[in-house]
Parts: C-alpha cells; sequence; structure tokens
C-alpha cells in the first residue's frame, strides 16, 4: 500500500513541478501554446521512462505521431529549460548519430527533496 502510494506522490509531484517550471519561467517570444505543448510532451516522456524506453526522436515520434520536426519543434525548448539532457548515439541502422534525451536527473533529485517521510 505504501508504495503505491508513493508511486502516485512521484507522478503527482513530477507533474506539478513541470507544470511550475514551464508555465513560471517563459522564455522569450514563447507563446502560451508552446508552453502547453512543453508540459504535455513531458508528460509524455515520463510515461515512456517509466516504461523504460529510449527517449530518441524515433521512439517520439512513434508515440506521439508526430512528424520528426513537430517532436524537435517541441523538445527543443525542453533542452534550453535543462528539463532534458540531449546526447547523441548511433542511430539505430549503427551508421549515422541519433539525437537522444534523458529527463534531467536533477528533477528527481528536487522532487525527492520534497518527498514526505
Amino acid at each position: 500500500m505504501t508504495r503505491a502510494l508513493n508511486a502516485q506522490w512521484h507522478n503527482l509531484a513530477f507533474s506539478a513541478f513541470i507544470f511550475r517550471e514551464i508555465l513560471d519561467n517563459p522564455m522569450e517570444d514563447e507563446t502560451p501554446q508552446s508552453r502547453l505543448k512543453q508540459i504535455g510532451m513531458m508528460s509524455i516522456l515520463y510515461i515512456m521512462h517509466q516504461g523504460h524506453q529510449a527517449l530518441t526522436i524515433s521512439n517520439i515520434t512513434e508515440t506521439t505521431k508526430l512528424t520528426r520536426t513537430g517532436v524537435a519543434e517541441t523538445v527543443d525548448p525542453l533542452v534550453k529549460r535543462g528539463l532534458l539532457t540531449e546526447t547523441f548515439v548511433k542511430n539505430s541502422m549503427g551508421r549515422g548519430k541519433a539525437r537522444q534525451f534523458e529527463i534531467a536527473p536533477e528533477i528527481f533529485e528536487k522532487i525527492r527533496s520534497f518527498q514526505p517521510t
């Protein structure tokens, strides 16, 4: 029972943290629509993260049905905000480079610091 409550608390804390970070800190020339897209994208990425899926452009496009450009337009501001980290890995064919993302570890550290004991 306690474990289930901890998982629910963690999910709620993550959502609330992302919501506040994005809405309270608008970037220059950013529209409200862009901020809402970022909140939605972070929710999807968190679910993918919980499911141990690699956060690559290809996987995100497969999940969201957005174009690669559409994904990049939403993910790039998240990287700029420091909510995601970006690395370049070999693509699935092993020839080129692919962008891979990770939810910034600092987010989980901040959330943990607020967790009730």
